[in-house]
């Protein structure tokens, strides 16, 4: 019997950047699941503050090359990949001159969102979803960790439905305890537009601020993880009343063995859309 494939999608990993609760289980959880019998890939952005020498990322040559065409503009895929020797696992972060050159993650110096978060997000996203492509490596689980990577769950079903890699895999949606103030572009629904996309559900981001995107990635996901304490009240009520399966915050000592198992739940259960 194959082991079963789960895609972590990362906001934050540990040591890449100032540890916070989402960097550690970016780093231990994806080692946690490999020791228990799953096959697992791991992605992040590559924010221009990761320190490519000390953590001795290099580029992948095979897997980039490819262009994104977000908003009438190309933007070149480049692909790196580092290694945490003691847990036999490697990591691959997206790059991009445009997007993650800045010497920040998602705010400048002064704490301000960036304006272009939005594109950044969407540039992420498809990316993740390009090199998975590449690899031929079809993931039965992804496991989205952050609001940055909350397009994932509305990528994997309306543009790759029908996609034979992704048509059956499964979408955890873990929420955390970082909200961002005001919305993201107003524009952002044309941006997020791909081929064979319903023209319907690109309206769910008419106004994308922290909430919505975050209810927009609930829908489509099959499981929600509290991943955080103290989230925003209003989300985890829309999470506890959509019907789907929901796993309350688990502290450090015990998140593992409670995740595979959610997992192991979520693999077995019909894909269910709130739309």
């Amino acid at each position: 019997m194959e082991k079963p494939k789960v895609l972590f999608v990362q906001q934050e990993i540990t040591p890449y950047l100032k540890e916070t609760h989402m960097g550690h289980i970016g780093r231990y959880l994806p080692q946690g699941i490999q020791e228990r019998k799953k096959e697992i890939r791991t992605f992040m952005p590559r924010y221009g503050c990761i320190n490519e020498r000390r953590n001795q990322l290099h580029e992948v040559i095979r897997l980039s090359g490819m262009n994104l065409i977000i908003d009438n503009t190309d933007h070149p895929l480049i692909i790196k990949v580092a290694s945490i020797q003691s847990a036999r696992m490697q990591i691959y972060f997206i790059d991009n001159e445009d997007f993650f050159q800045r010497k920040f993650t998602l705010t400048n110096k002064t704490g301000k969102y960036f304006e272009d978060n939005d594109e950044r997000a969407i540039f992420f996203t498809r990316g993740v979803i390009e090199t998975v492509k590449k690899l031929g490596w079809a993931p039965d689980l992804v496991h989205c960790n952050g609001w940055f990577t909350s397009l994932m769950p509305f990528y994997l079903r309306e543009a790759l439905n029908d996609n034979p890699m992704f048509s059956d895999t499964k979408v955890v949606y873990s929420i955390f305890n970082d909200e961002f103030p005001g919305n993201l572009n107003g524009s952002m629904a044309a941006k997020l537009k791909t081929k064979g996309m319903n023209e319907l559900a690109l309206k769910k981001y008419d106004n994308p601020n922290y909430l919505s995107i975050s209810k927009i990635a609930i829908d489509y996901s099959d499981g929600i993880i509290i991943g955080e304490e103290g989230i925003n009240q209003e989300l985890e009520k829309y999470a506890r009343d959509s019907g789907k399966p929901v796993l309350d915050y688990q502290d450090k000592d015990n998140y593992l063995d409670a995740y595979n198992k959610f997992y192991d739940e979520i693999l077995v259960t019909e894909t269910v859309l709130e739309q």
